[in-house]
């Protein structure tokens, strides 16, 4: 490893310390738990991974909310930047909306009310994606992954499958706003490739889903297999998890991100929501079947979903039977638990002062964000304790929290992704029947030697949020950047690991980083910056701009 990265650090923090007062960053002091050198001051990163959001879901009309009464208000600050959103024709006359294949599912876009927070779960499977962007016309979304089902109080068009093209504000996702007004957010982002949850999440940790090892029979309709070259497209339970259930099941033989932070000796935690089986609910479940009941969507849901679990996939970083660690002090380092954790874990490391350098966060079920059983409240409670616990925390001044989804749960957003990597299968309808471009310069899958090119993994796919919340983040900044959810792991392979990329054919070696949404200048860190949220409600309650408090 390069010694010389730390010496560069410490001369940024004592460069930091002299233009910002006594006030020194976590990075240079060494008081806080870290084993690793990093190129900047970002000493952990804290990855909220949440369910099935496209960027106009939840970011169509920002930074202008329509602010009824009865609900939490959002006023934009002054030079607030826009955002590639909806307005004028997008919004009066959508493509949708003229589309007669849509049926009576073709409407405009249009509000959804914070009472209106649970809704259906809409399709966002790997063909029928590329269906709805028909071609890059972007005009399918009701016919192909709309589903009706209209909550309490939603305009009429909810009841058809137009539910697809409605979209909430900044009276409803008022924390997300408000933390966009205070650090920085992407409008540009989209997912690696098509297709729901578990192809998201491995395109987080691995860059890839191909190069499926071993499968149940069930699965095959779930992958593309291309002589015996597997890419899965769809939701599989990994292999071995004690909490599986699904008959189609999976394990994948490349690399994943936490394999290169353990040969670097870099700290890091997988955190699930309902993972400890030893864990009694105050509604007395326990081991797989703990769940929770949501006052808003019902219930109740089991709070641990197995095909959502990080690195239980892969051998080399499962924890299959959730085995507890041995303490505190192991969470984030070899032990029983092999790095996979419980969110309640996450707490107490932090508690403790052992904050791994790499930590990937899902909420229990209920608080995810997926539509059908979870939303926008639920998982706004969720975001906001994680982050005002980070802030009231000795490790602010040196984190970065990013928040992004695993999938755009069919929601529409008008937004046609640059195809970076093409695909040519019976799953592949982009450009044609079978085709997402001709599939000849395809990323290389595991086995590069017998199949040159990978294919099922067309994309980028749909636009998704992408926001960046630290001391460090541009403040008030959007970014046009192209990235996508490999962006995350190739800004830890920069930070910590020397640039090294992932084997198998990762999109992190074409990905570009989310360093861009930081600043690293004499700038910044904006020492004692925090902005503590109600959990509720998502508004202010304690802004270091507004100078109504001090940093804890």
């Amino acid at each position: 490893m390069q010694h010389s990265k730390f010496s560069k650090a410490m001369a940024f923090a004592v460069a930091a310390a002299i233009s910002f007062g006594s006030v020194t960053p976590a990075f240079a002091n060494g008081s806080h738990h870290s084993n690793s050198e990093t190129t900047t001051p970002i000493r952990h990163i804290v990855v909220i991974f949440g369910e099935n959001i496209s960027f106009d879901h939840y970011f169509a009309t920002y930074p202008n909310a329509t602010n009824p009464a009865g609900e939490p208000k959002f006023k934009a600050k002054d030079n607030t930047p826009t955002v590639n959103g909806l307005s004028g024709a997008l919004l009066n006359n959508n493509p949708n909306s003229l589309n007669t294949g849509n049926g009576t599912g073709a409407v405009n876009p249009f509000r959804l009310d914070r009472s209106a927070a649970a809704t259906a779960d809409q399709g966002h499977n790997y063909t029928p994606e590329q269906n709805a962007a028909n071609h890059g016309l972007l005009d399918s979304f009701p016919a192909f992954t709309g589903t009706a089902g209209p909550p309490p109080n939603a305009p009429p068009q909810a009841a058809t499958k137009g539910l697809t093209m409605g979209y909430y504000d900044g009276n409803t996702v008022t924390a997300l706003w408000n933390y966009a007004q205070h650090y920085a957010m992407n409008d540009n982002s989209f997912g690696t490739s098509f297709g729901p949850s578990t192809p998201g999440l491995m395109n987080l940790v691995a860059g890839s889903t191909a190069g499926i090892s071993a499968d149940t029979a069930a699965a095959a309709s779930k992958e593309v297999n291309l002589g015996g070259n597997k890419t899965l497209i769809g939701d599989a339970d990994p292999i071995g998890d004690v909490c599986s259930t699904s008959s189609a099941q999976v394990t994948m033989g490349t690399q994943n991100i936490g394999d290169l932070l353990n040969s670097f000796g870099v700290t890091w935690g997988a955190f699930m929501g309902g993972f400890n089986l030893q864990a009694t609910n105050s509604n007395g479940t326990t081991g797989c079947f703990r769940s929770t009941t949501s006052n808003i969507t019902g219930g109740p849901t089991a709070d641990y979903i197995p095909h959502h679990a990080f690195f239980q996939y892969w051998a080399s970083t499962a924890n299959p039977t959730h085995a507890r660690p041995k303490n505190v002090n192991e969470i984030g380092n070899a032990g029983p638990a092999n790095h996979n954790y419980d969110i309640t874990d996450f707490y107490a490391a932090l508690k403790a002062g052992n904050l791994p350098a790499v930590s990937f966060l899902k909420a229990i079920a209920i608080q995810d964000g997926h539509a059908g059983y979870s939303d926008p409240l639920d998982e706004q409670a969720f975001v906001v304790s994680v982050v005002n616990a980070l802030q009231q925390s000795p490790f602010w001044d040196s984190t970065a929290v990013v928040i992004l989804y695993d999938d755009s749960d069919g929601w529409y957003d008008h937004a046609m992704a640059p195809i970076v990597n093409q695909s040519t299968s019976a799953s592949d309808t982009l450009t044609g029947p079978g085709t997402c471009g001709n599939g000849n310069t395809a990323l290389p899958g595991a086995n590069p030697s017998t199949v040159p090119h990978a294919q099922g993994r067309c994309g980028y796919a749909v636009r998704q949020p992408l926001m960046v919340i630290s001391p460090w983040a541009r403040k008030n900044f959007v970014d046009h950047t192209i990235t996508d959810q490999s962006s995350v792991i190739r800004f830890i392979e920069d930070n910590w690991l020397d640039s090294q990329r992932l084997e198998g054919g990762s999109f992190d070696s074409i990905a570009n980083s989310i360093i861009q949404m930081f600043d690293f200048s004499n700038n910044g860190p904006r020492n004692d910056d925090f902005l503590i949220l109600d959990p509720s409600t998502g508004e202010i309650v304690k802004d270091s701009d507004a100078g109504n408090g001090h940093h804890w």
